[in-house]
């Protein structure tokens, strides 16, 4: 019995073999064994950052990538074009690390938002530095941005990232928020650290105009300390803010976005104050609508956020793969992709690589 007859694409041996693995049909998407098909493309641009959050990074920091181990400005504009052009991607968000600190990340925005079709592109940062830099990005062709703030609390701030920034964090939210119509506030929230700071971090963004979204803290930290049982899940987050807000599911749909909505009401005058999101990756999974892949700063691509193994598509580009072939074997990588994580599995293994070696 072969990996096949279980189930199991073939991949390539080399990226001049090209024959299809198994029965993946030939088709320009990037279509899963499931029939989702993935349009959304986050793209890490390093793996070196300026904080070292705990849920992340240890506190010492990782050993960050050799130079000529990352993808280069031009190396990531044929990828991405490769995914806008013949895959059907129609998003395209810059991660990291942090991706600020790529000195030339305005000129990679430029690149994409020349391409034809050009995606709608966005970036999650930390923001320290973005006061500099909102405006040149913007200009450039950014769309939004995605700031991740778990706290307003200075203290609270330098315990968790490690890094005495909320000044610069928020001035860098300032910026944005001067120069695009949309800024969302991304926040994890940690049991025994932050969880009172959730109604106040709501309504500061609330009261500017920022989309908040609560994440589930996930098994992607170096130390391997995450504990299920100690994470604050969705259900705690929801019945924590309905204290002093109002929230009812948002009747816009979804569309394979991570976040579930729900519009928030002031508890005292059923005012309507905008919107919060919660993602749920732990304890509702949304793994059958999922739309996303994922490509490392080194050229990797993976299918899924809790991935085990990548394809390489760097090294076949560096060797003179043609487009045509390169795309297929990113095809191929998405057609192995798994029908969810599996963190409800017993047999779950935490992947080795930290979020801020993926990309989130």
């Amino acid at each position: 019995m072969t990996l096949v007859d279980l189930g199991i694409p073939r991949l390539p041996t080399s990226w001049r073999d090209t024959s299809l693995p198994g029965d993946r049909p030939r088709t320009p998407q990037l279509v899963d064994s499931f029939g989702r098909v993935a349009t959304d493309l986050r793209v890490s641009l390093t793996d070196r950052c300026n904080l070292r959050c705990t849920y992340c990074m240890p506190a010492e920091g990782l050993p960050a990538l050799a130079r000529e181990k990352v993808m280069t400005r031009a190396e990531i504009a044929r990828l991405v074009g490769i995914a806008v052009r013949d895959l059907g991607v129609r998003q395209v968000r810059f991660t990291g690390g942090e991706p600020l600190l790529r000195r030339d990340l305005t000129e990679i925005v430029a690149d994409v938002a020349a391409l034809d079709p050009r995606p709608e592109i966005s970036l999650t940062t930390n923001a320290v530095g973005l006061d500099s830099r909102a405006e040149a990005l913007r200009d450039a062709g950014l769309d939004r941005v995605n700031v991740s703030l778990d706290t307003l609390d200075p203290d609270t701030f330098a315990r968790l990232a490690r890094r005495p920034f909320l000044e610069r964090t928020l001035a860098g939210i300032e910026a944005a928020a001067r120069v695009f119509d949309l800024v969302k506030i991304n926040a994890v929230l940690v049991r025994g650290v932050n969880l009172d700071h959730a109604a106040d971090l709501l309504s500061w963004c609330l009261e500017r105009g920022f989309e908040l979204r609560f994440i589930e803290q996930m098994p992607l930290d170096a130390d391997h300390a995450w504990d299920r049982t100690a994470m604050v899940t969705a259900a705690e987050v929801r019945e924590l803010l309905g204290e002093r807000f109002t929230l009812a599911p948002d009747a816009e749909p979804r569309d394979g976005a991570p976040a579930e909505r729900f519009v928030v009401r002031s508890r005292d005058t059923g005012e309507r104050l905008g919107r919060v999101g919660i993602i749920a990756s732990v304890t509702e999974p949304f793994c059958g609508d999922c739309r996303r892949t994922r490509l490392t700063a080194e050229g990797g691509i993976r299918d899924c956020l809790f991935a085990h193994t990548e394809t390489d598509l760097l090294g076949p580009l560096r060797e003179g793969a043609p487009d045509d072939v390169v795309a297929d074997l990113w095809r191929t990588a998405m057609w192995g992709k798994r029908a969810g994580h599996g963190m409800d599995d017993a047999s779950f293994v935490q992947p080795e690589r930290t979020m801020s070696a993926i990309g989130g």
